[in-house]
């Protein structure tokens, strides 16, 4: 296994999650618009940052191949939780922006960035996605 973290929450939504080593901890708290007071942070905000963040890395790591620059992307995660039959799934919806780089380009290389994010790979076929280029 190349990397592994570890995390720790007490109290469910309404608790405090930690990192093993120490680095970060979050009091969380059910959003408002789920019934909580809001005054923390939700696993869905953690997940809409993680997710950015290795899609964006995703992107640097293809732009190349698509003769665009990577390092100009802009890579938004909206995250959203909804009841269904069972009990609540998520819905994802990632926007890239690379300012003065072709459209086409762009999309390709989103799609290409969908196949080999792990995020990406980990939700495939379980959490609707919508990719759009911006």
């Amino acid at each position: 296994m190349a990397y592994k973290t570890t995390a720790t929450t007490s109290g469910g939504r309404n608790g405090r999650a930690v990192l093993e080593n120490g680095g970060l901890g979050l009091a969380m708290s059910f959003p408002k618009e789920l019934g909580g007071n809001g005054d923390g942070h939700n696993p869905e905000q953690l997940f809409a940052l993680g997710w950015s963040s290795c899609f964006g890395q995703a992107i640097l790591a293809l732009a190349k191949n698509h003769g665009v620059d990577g390092q100009a992307a802009k890579v938004t995660v909206s995250i959203g939780i909804d009841k269904d039959d069972v009990s609540f799934a998520l819905t994802a919806d990632i926007k890239v922006s690379i300012p003065g780089a072709d459209k086409d380009k762009v999309r390709a290389l989103v799609e290409d960035a969908h196949r080999i994010c792990p995020y990406s790979r980990a939700t495939r076929n379980n959490v609707p996605v919508t990719l759009t280029v911006v």
